[in-house]
């Protein structure tokens, strides 16, 4: 290549792509048929253009997980290289988790298109003996992304690319899928003499009449609920709710389903997991960016109005999906709170009343929360409660509200929403899809907020899931400092209770053989941190694990990894 010159093919033209979609980062589990990317990112780095940073991941799933969680804290999309097919299948769990959160990702893998016969180029002969996929790749992927297609040539791959982004980002977000034929990458790419940039996403607002109508019915309502499962993931949102719901004296609750923080834990108006009681007395249920509040979905209450306030109400992704609503607002959901809440009520003595009352109930569920952790401590073993509780004082003490949690654990996961604390947004996920993520996930929560604390709690059974040494690998080398917390019961013990839920009386239960539950047999989990110079601690009682959080979290503000793996009863 002569000096100074900067040669052009579709792997410009792809990153150029990248470029007007105002991408931070292009995420690669690497595959041959980015050659003409690579060689497109080292020209970047030689002539100093601005662009994407260029991360390479050792395993597809933790490449697409490493995206959700940057964008889970940013909203900001990002883009994943895969590898082929092959490559595509791997990162499809990842995939599957970003489509059921609603999150925008630009997901790209390979395949040729000639095979060798074309004078022009040469792709390899990898793609006619083994790699390509008949069909194409995209129909790997079709019902797991909003949108998917194959780049037709050259000659269309920018405004492809271009268009790819815009309805990845555009309501309802989710992944969107291309395949860029490896001989499209290769031949040559003329920039276009004038480019436009892509414009930013509209918003959508819910008009008047309808704010109007929501503003009548609490008005009149004698006894409101708010369920949410994941307004919180937009700060706005966040702290929208706590302004409506202050100003109607709304008791706010976070079900089963709840996958992030939305609403500070020690607000006198807010009401755990449970409806408890008013189920039957609800005469309003007020259902903000909450999909599923009920399990099985006909146990509602019976004699309450549903208002459905969410930009996306009727998910794509789930199969099946009842919220029995009485009125549907699908305009920015802090906008419509907002709105709402600046009316207020006509009956401030009653709203009063109402948040007195419900403001009684949090001190208790905080006073039965406090007395479970209390007795967790005196216990003689070491419980799933008393480390949960610690981890989470230790964590304030060092850091105080500086922490982000990403949460994998499964039998553990309702005690998790129980004891910890959060008071502001972004302070809580928890790991949508398949297990073996969360690795992933916290690293690009970790990517997005490099000042944070940031934790990854997980169950034996899903770290053993995660790509464990690759995770490992991409933590050290993009020093990306996580503190890994493991509540090991040396089982699956979610395997355990499903048995049982369907089989109380079987032959299992009288014989105590469960197949599908023993993790006896696996190595100390801590110990695969050793080989990346991380710090590494087991704990099996009360003192050893009270020390093992102190140095870890030492550890990881001083830059290094640390995983603690901490044996509980069960």
């Amino acid at each position: 290549m002569a000096e100074g010159r900067v040669y052009q093919d579709g792997g410009e033209g792809l990153l150029e792509a990248f470029r007007a979609l105002n991408l931070d980062y292009v995420i690669c589990s690497p595959g041959s048929e980015w050659a003409p990317v690579w060689e497109a990112v080292a020209r970047q780095r030689k002539v100093g253009v601005a662009g994407p940073a260029y991360i390479d991941v050792w395993h597809e799933t933790l490449a697409v997980d490493l995206a959700i969680g940057y964008t889970l804290v940013t909203g900001r999309m990002q883009a994943v290289l895969l590898h082929a097919g092959p490559g595509l299948l791997q990162g499809a769990c990842g995939i599957h988790a970003a489509n059921l959160a609603g999150l925008p990702l630009l997901v790209l893998s390979s395949d040729s298109n000639s095979y060798g016969e074309r004078k022009s180029v040469d792709p390899g002969s990898q793609w006619y003996r083994n790699l390509s996929v008949v069909g194409g790749p995209h129909g790997l992927v079709d019902n797991i992304v909003k949108w998917s297609s194959q780049v037709p040539g050259v000659e269309t791959l920018y405004e492809f690319v271009k268009r790819a982004g815009e309805i990845a980002q555009r309501s309802p977000q989710a992944p969107v899928y291309l395949n860029a034929p490896v001989e499209v990458l290769l031949e040559p790419w003329t920039p276009s003499p004038h480019p436009t940039p892509v414009a930013p996403a509209g918003k959508r607002v819910s008009p008047d009449a309808e704010i109007e109508t929501l503003v009548a019915r609490l008005r009149t309502a004698n006894e409101p609920v708010i369920m949410t499962e994941s307004a919180g993931r937009d700060p706005d949102a966040f702290h929208a709710l706590v302004r409506f719901a202050e100003a109607f004296g709304i008791p706010v609750i976070e079900p089963q389903a709840n996958v992030c923080g939305n609403f500070p834990k020690t607000h006198p108006l807010y009401r755990g997991s449970e409806i408890g009681a008013l189920k039957d007395t609800a005469d309003l249920v007020l259902l903000v960016n909450c999909r599923a509040p009920w399990y099985p979905p006909s146990n509602r209450p019976q004699n309450a109005t549903t208002v459905v306030i969410d930009e996306v109400p009727q998910r794509p992704a789930a199969v099946h999906q009842v919220l029995y609503a009485d009125q549907y607002l699908e305009g920015d959901v802090a906008h419509t709170l907002d709105l709402a809440a600046a009316f207020g009520p006509t009956d401030k003595a009653a709203v009063v009343a109402r948040a007195e009352r419900h403001a009684a109930f949090h001190v208790e569920l905080r006073a039965r929360i406090a007395k479970a952790e209390e007795q967790a401590a005196k216990a003689e073993r070491l419980s799933a409660v008393h480390a949960i509780a610690s981890l989470r004082d230790a964590v304030a003490n060092a850091v105080g509200d500086q922490a982000t949690y990403v949460d994998e654990t499964i039998t553990h996961s309702r005690l998790m929403q129980q004891h910890l604390i959060w008071e502001t947004p972004q302070r809580y996920f928890y790991v949508q899809g398949g297990l073996g993520q969360g690795i992933g996930v916290a690293l690009g929560v970790k990517m997005a907020k490099p000042d944070d604390l940031v934790i990854l709690t997980v169950g034996d059974g899903s770290f053993l899931y995660n790509p464990i040494v690759q995770g490992l690998a991409l933590a050290r080398d993009q020093k990306l400092p996580v503190l890994i917390v493991i509540l090991n019961n040396k089982r699956y013990l979610s395997m355990q209770l499903n048995h049982l839920r369907f089989y109380p009386d079987g032959v299992s239960k009288a014989e105590g053989d469960f197949p599908g539950v023993d993790l006896s047999s696996q190595p100390p989990l801590e110990a695969f941190g050793q080989p990346f110079g991380m710090y590494t601690a087991e704990a099996t009682t009360h003192e050893a694990l009270a020390d093992a959080l102190r140095d870890g979290i030492a550890a990881v503000r001083d830059g290094r990894t640390a995983i603690v793996n901490a044996y509980v009863d069960k």
